[in-house]
């Protein structure tokens, strides 16, 4: 079991540098896109100007370098499997003039910190991928000081979600991809209510609250639509990467027509729903 662990883990990582070039490419968007998400995680955590704040899966940065820029004395470390993500990271912080943070290549699921080392833990979209969901509720939970809080952001189900939805179901009518096994990692592997909660509360953390938070991915044109899919979305390129021409034409062409039909004054701007969790521990 340990093993395949380590498969999936080693498989997240290449996948995450795979992707980088593509988030950093349509970074602006994408944060415009997570920011309720990642505004709601800041809201619940409830920081003092002086916490050390662990933000795990951090990607390009946020919601890290959002809670960096907001504490005088307090500091972030940012944390992600992906060399090359945090690297982009490394450049927003440069960039925003934020120096009260650093980044660390580390597994969530052997966290290179002590016991009772953070005031507070924010993870945004990573629970899902993680290979161990219950190993990394732990690692979290340990590395928290007591009265620590944490919260995380995973995605709703898929019909809340038509933004991936969309181009996800004209590829599973096209083409007959394998069935993902019950509880691998992916996108909607939380977005069942209490996941999260019963993972939380196994790991000896407390008054734990869930919250629906809505969002709108800005794409503005269906050609801008399909590029971001393209480029950040994996499940839709690891999809179409097993399909001829002909096939990804058919797809492109009929996603096309779908956001056509549902826009049909051309602005693609299109919901989405995420849920964000939190918890203490005590």
């Amino acid at each position: 079991m340990e093993q395949e662990l380590e498969v999936i883990r080693d498989q997240q990582k290449e996948l995450w540098n795979k992707f980088s070039p593509g988030w950093k490419k349509w970074d602006e968007l994408m944060m415009d896109f997570l920011k309720p998400m990642g505004d709601e995680i800041v809201r619940v955590l409830n920081l003092k100007s002086n916490n050390m704040v662990l933000d795990i899966a951090s990607g390009t940065g946020e919601p890290g370098l959002t809670i960096a820029s907001r504490l005088d004395a307090g500091k972030v470390i940012l944390t992600d499997l992906a060399e090359d993500m945090l690297e982009i990271a490394a450049e927003n912080a440069a960039r925003r003039g934020i120096t009260n943070m650093e980044t660390r290549v580390c597994d969530v699921s052997n966290l290179p910190f002590a016991d009772n080392s953070f005031d507070a833990i924010s993870c945004r979209f990573g629970f899902m991928f993680f290979p161990d969901m219950q190993v990394a509720a732990k690692e979290m939970a340990r590395v928290l000081k007591p009265g620590g809080r944490i919260a995380t952001a995973v995605w709703n189900i898929p019909e809340k979600n038509f933004w991936i939805s969309a181009t996800m179901g004209v590829i599973n009518k096209n083409m007959e991809l394998p069935a993902v096994p019950a509880g691998a990692p992916g996108m909607f592997r939380c977005a069942k209510t209490g996941v999260i909660s019963d993972l939380f509360l196994e790991s000896g953390l407390t008054d734990i609250s869930e919250v629906e938070v809505a969002g709108k991915l800005d794409c503005k044109t269906t050609d801008v639509y399909w590029k971001i899919m393209n480029d950040v979305a994996a499940p839709v390129v690891a999809a179409l990467s097993k399909a001829d021409e002909a096939t990804k034409a058919k797809i492109k062409t009929e996603v096309f027509d779908l956001l056509n039909e549902k826009y049909p004054d051309g602005n693609v701007v299109i919901d989405s729903s995420a849920i964000v969790i939190y918890a203490e521990k005590g």
